[in-house]
């Protein structure tokens, strides 16, 4: 009767201290979601709004609409067809100054990396086009070249190009000089050398510089038309700042935000497909 009864009490504290412990399944949700970086963006874009409307609304003033002034003018303005044709006019320029910036920048950079006769020639350019503030160049372009597309397209440019050929040379250059050499000694040609070792190798930083070209690409885009060539967006934004229209003027702002956050994130996920051997370095570091 006894080894019964404490074979029982054995049984009913067996759960308590080696049996598996439940969480509630609510815990757990709402660990995930603190987490989660979407979480915090979400709660500081609502703060951000919120303060927004609060300060817009205390303030009364012209120049600064309210958050609910902005939605309604950026709702006007997508249901419009004057945005979309700025959009049109501006964007002619940044998608052929960003390929022609690729095209030239990727080689440039490359070469540069690999040869240092081709280095030493390039390296004083590169460093002027890094240093030099760029809006000083907008009078002589526009000198040279008319108020038409060819001189927007050479600005954009002007502006994405370096930050192609930097990374495209950084990126041979932080290939393990040991692997080269490995491959020297086996046989390898100059063509086996780029194809299977200095490509794959560069390619995550080649990537980083054509997503920072672009960016670039869009900053060159929106100065142009706002400092010398009034079309496009920069008409848009010169219209509605001469007007006192605050509110289809940050509506243009925040559509031009949206634009360069699409690209950029688009270029992210390209560099995901073709370089995802850079993710697992980063995750491996």
């Amino acid at each position: 009767m006894s080894s019964v009864s404490s074979s029982a009490r054995t049984r009913a504290r067996a759960p308590r201290g080696g049996g598996p412990i439940s969480r509630p399944e609510g815990r757990s949700l709402w660990r995930r979601v603190a987490a989660s970086a979407w979480t915090w963006r979400l709660v500081t874009l609502v703060i951000v709004c919120a303060a927004w409307q609060g300060y817009a609304t205390l303030a009364g003033s012209l120049l600064i609409p309210s958050l609910t002034e902005t939605v309604k003018a950026l709702f006007d303005l997508l249901t419009g067809a004057e945005i979309y044709h700025a959009f049109l006019l501006s964007n002619q320029a940044l998608a052929l100054g960003f390929v022609i910036s690729i095209v030239v920048g990727l080689p440039l950079g490359l070469v540069a990396a690999r040869f240092g006769l081709a280095e030493r020639i390039m390296d004083p350019y590169i460093n002027i086009l890094v240093v030099t503030p760029m809006a000083a160049l907008i009078p002589i372009l526009l000198l040279a070249l008319g108020l038409g597309l060819p001189s927007r397209v050479v600005l954009v440019v002007v502006f994405a190009v370096p930050m192609v050929v930097v990374n495209s040379r950084a990126g041979v250059r932080q290939v393990d000089p040991a692997l080269i050499e490995m491959a020297r000694s086996f046989g390898a040609s100059e063509t086996e050398i780029w194809r299977r070792i200095l490509l794959p190798g560069a390619l995550p930083a080649v990537m980083t510089g054509i997503r920072l070209a672009l960016g670039r690409a869009i900053t060159g885009m929106v100065i142009v038309e706002l400092l010398m060539v009034s079309v496009g967006i920069g008409n848009l934004i010169l219209k509605f700042r001469g007007f006192f229209e605050s509110g289809p003027l940050y509506a243009t702002v925040i559509l031009v935000v949206g634009e360069a956050l699409i690209l950029v994130n688009a270029v992210r996920w390209l560099e995901r497909r073709v370089a995802p051997w850079a993710q697992v370095a980063r995750l491996a570091e």
